[in-house]
């Protein structure tokens, strides 16, 4: 009796101490965040923002000395260069604020790495929102996610109220959620492979293809029987958005897309709509993931008008500058599209 009474409280002040400790842990990596900005402020607003860089850097070698021999290594030049540009780039204490709480300051160095501001904050959001370690935010820059995110082929003025929108309201748009291309390296498919092979590979693979499609995708199910005129059809993978609260039908298609994809995904898009589709929810989405992606087709089929997105899948992971030319030709394309739609409409 006295054994499990020990127990008992042994797991409960366990509970307690581990809670407490992480408490402390996310206090002092907030309270941390917030110093390095205060100090990197202080140092932009007296001596860098009249840009006088040459007196600017002299300044902060000799200040990173004093401050060495009276607190150490984690304030040398390098350190402060780094506070000082956090600071720059993060202008406004409020945002901080919001986010020191989520972020590390290991975060923050490769968030102020970026030169871009919209691209810094698309991955500031994201990872607030998905809760991503350091190595998986380094993993997402490297692996060019914000250029093969739909939001980076619209024009600038659209992806700044977007942006505005998530981290003001955490209101997800389609264009932060779906991607082109998805990197599906991590399947080791071999050079020829069927669609079943492929849809094998996935589910063999679902934890990291749910990471690669976004953490607020749910798996449901694989070849979701429906029945239409007593005739039944198979999507490939039915999945759930929770942010944008739509169910979302994938088909993998090993060859170009065509035409009588998009016919078919609209056929499955209804019944879900009419069927599977509960209270509360968006009407569902589709996603059409081929080996090719046609961009005339899109653009004359209207595919947005229907709810459904077409991406590339590469399994096998290019070197990063043709990934690079391959993203910046397709979103210079996707732009020149958007221009021509809303000059179509403005008619």
């Amino acid at each position: 009796m006295a054994n499990d009474i020990v127990l008992n409280l042994f797991k409960d002040i366990s509970q307690l101490v581990d809670s407490a400790k992480i408490r402390v842990a996310h206090y002092a990596n907030s309270s941390l965040v917030l110093l390095y900005w205060q100090i990197g402020q202080r140092i932009y607003r007296e001596i860098l923002k009249e840009e006088r860089a040459e007196y600017g850097e002299g300044i902060i070698k000799q200040l990173a000395s004093q401050l060495n021999i009276s607190y150490g290594r984690g304030f040398n030049a390098r350190a402060l260069f780094r506070m000082v540009r956090f600071a720059k780039y993060f202008s406004e204490e409020k945002i901080v604020v919001t986010l020191s709480p989520l972020l590390s300051w290991s975060h923050f160095v490769e968030l102020i790495a970026l030169d871009d501001v919209l691209k810094r904050q698309f991955y500031a959001d994201m990872c607030r929102l998905e809760h991503w370690s350091v190595r998986d935010l380094r993993k997402k820059i490297d692996g060019m996610l914000y250029e093969r995110t739909a939001i980076s082929q619209q024009p600038r003025t659209v992806i700044q109220e977007d942006l505005k929108r998530l981290q003001q309201d955490n209101e997800l748009t389609q264009e932060l959620v779906f991607r082109d291309p998805y990197i599906l390296d991590f399947l080791q498919l071999p050079t020829t492979f069927s669609e079943s092979k492929l849809e094998d590979a996935i589910l063999d693979e679902l934890c990291k293809f749910l990471q690669e499609l976004g953490t607020d995708f749910c798996f449901i199910s694989r070849q979701k029987r429906i029945t239409i005129d007593s005739e039944d059809f198979y999507i490939d993978l039915l999945m759930y958005h929770r942010g944008l609260k739509r169910l979302v039908a994938i088909e993998l298609k090993l060859g170009k897309f065509t035409a009588s994809h998009k016919g078919q995904m609209e056929l499955y898009l209804r019944w879900l709509d009419k069927y599977e589709r509960r209270v509360g929810e968006e009407q569902p989405l589709g996603l059409i993931l081929c080996s090719e992606k046609q961009h005339e087709h899109v653009e004359l089929l209207e595919l947005g008008k229907s709810g459904i997105h077409v991406a590339q899948y590469l399994t096998e992971l290019p070197p990063r500058k043709i990934l690079e030319e391959r993203l910046h030709k397709a979103i210079e394309i996707a732009r020149e599209m958007y221009e021509r739609a809303s000059l179509t409409k403005d008619k």
